[in-house]
């Protein structure tokens, strides 16, 4: 039996995530209840995960990521999933010690021969990081969902949250645009095989030098790119650290089958939603066309590390990217002192 695994999903990979303005709105009422010392991060400036100090040298990184297809090749689909939810313990700084399966699949739709392959795919990546996969739950549902809950460890004084940027900091970005474009494409049947091969080597690329990065002197703030697209994640530095921000389009590192794709119009309705969520906050050039936007706001399945740092350390973080294989890695912005905001040029 053919199956193709995106014939089940409204939206795909982090495109299914809920449009910012709304999940905003979902949480303004949250009450804020007393917060134990112990957690060093919560909610309270949407980092990549939570982190609860378990003594002087070490804290736990909590995390979980899944979503639904965004390829129909169920053993890549595990991979994907996988290597996009181990990110968020890189993007604090820590290193992953567990994880755990989040799975939910229409068994009356998918022979189970297909959910074995997506289970081996995401252990194929947590072998890769050197973690198992501990535990998990599964339930029966109408579209199939896979991800983890990811476990970390971190130096208390190390982590990295995305509102620790300084004004004068440089902006890195570590992996190149258009994953939600290439995506878009896929489901058109438009995506040729050196296409398909390029959007696999990016998003199975697990971001390992944050462990790394944020050993560094000079490195202020990580985050990585995720479902609301690069300006709505740099947006999140800008609120969470109080500064404004100013991003060189012709820096970014792009991924040049999606450049082609979205010139001739086709992106995903998530950049759409991200745009209406937090475009208000971004300045772009007069009379810029409008697949310059899409990219921006682009949602990102596994997309690369945000780095904020001292302008003296931007050469080794981009060394350190580089020497990992993240060979589009670039310099693309820098912070300063202002209402946040982005200002792109």
């Amino acid at each position: 039996m053919d199956i193709k695994l995106t014939q089940f999903s409204h939206g795909g990979g982090c495109g299914c995530k809920i449009a910012p303005a709304v999940l905003t709105e979902l949480l303004a009422d949250t009450p804020l209840r007393v917060m134990p010392r112990e957690l060093i991060v919560g909610t309270e400036t949407s980092d990549d995960a939570a982190v609860y100090k378990l003594n002087d040298s070490q804290a736990i990184v909590a995390t979980t990521d899944f979503f639904t297809p965004i390829v129909d090749d169920p053993h890549d689909f595990g991979r994907i999933a996988a290597t996009n939810a181990i990110s968020d313990i890189y993007a604090m700084g820590g290193r992953p010690i567990m994880a755990l399966a989040v799975v939910g699949m229409p068994l009356d739709k998918l022979p189970l021969e297909v959910i074995r392959k997506i289970l081996a795919g995401g252990e194929s990546v947590c072998a890769e990081a050197g973690i198992p996969i501990a535990g998990g739950h599964s339930i029966d549902v109408l579209e199939p969902i896979y991800g983890l809950v990811a476990l970390g460890l971190v130096h208390p004084a190390r982590v990295k949250r995305n509102s620790g940027a300084q004004a004068g900091d440089a902006l890195i970005l570590g992996k190149p645009l258009g994953i939600g474009i290439l995506s878009a494409a896929l489901k058109k049947g438009l995506l040729a095989p050196a296409g398909y091969a390029t959007m696999l080597r990016h998003t199975t690329k697990l971001n390992t030098p944050g462990t790394r990065l944020a050993e560094m002197d000079g490195v202020h703030a990580i985050t990585d790119v995720t479902g609301f697209g690069l300006a709505g994640h740099l947006l999140e530095i800008c609120r969470g650290s109080k500064l404004a921000s100013t991003l060189r389009f012709a820096d970014l590192p792009l991924i040049p089958e999606a450049v082609g794709f979205v010139q001739e119009g086709i992106s995903t309705g998530a950049s759409t939603r991200n745009w209406n969520g937090y475009g208000a906050d971004v300045s772009l050039p007069a009379g810029a066309p409008e697949w310059q936007q899409k990219l921006l706001t682009d949602p990102q399945t596994s997309g690369g590390l945000l780095v904020a740092c001292a302008p003296e350390a931007a050469g080794g973080v981009l060394a350190e990217l580089r020497s990992a294989g993240f060979a589009e890695a670039a310099q693309i912005g820098s912070f300063a002192a202002g209402a946040p905001r982005l200002t792109v040029t």
